[in-house]
């Protein structure tokens, strides 16, 4: 299941991001959005979890959680739109 998750603060790395939602399970993936042109984060990104048990738990407990003392929103990624 693809996860989104924003509201991050610009200091939080993929890093961070896997930590917190191993504790839920498996993590596949994570990636945090940067500008292209600086490199910065856009202050949201993706997790990938196969267990969709798990990727449902990490997004119920985390959703409104603080990380960085930011409120982060987390919840399943819809389909790019063109």
């Amino acid at each position: 299941m693809n996860i989104y998750v924003g509201n991050l603060d610009f200091k939080v790395n993929e890093t961070d991001l896997e930590g917190i939602f191993q504790e839920y399970g498996t993590v596949g993936s994570v990636k945090i959005i940067t500008d292209k042109y600086n490199g910065k984060s856009k202050g949201f990104g993706f997790v990938t979890m196969e267990n969709p048990e798990e990727a449902m738990k990490a997004i119920n407990e985390l959703n409104g959680a603080t990380l960085e003392n930011r409120e982060i929103i987390v919840n399943e990624a819809k389909p790019k739109r063109d």
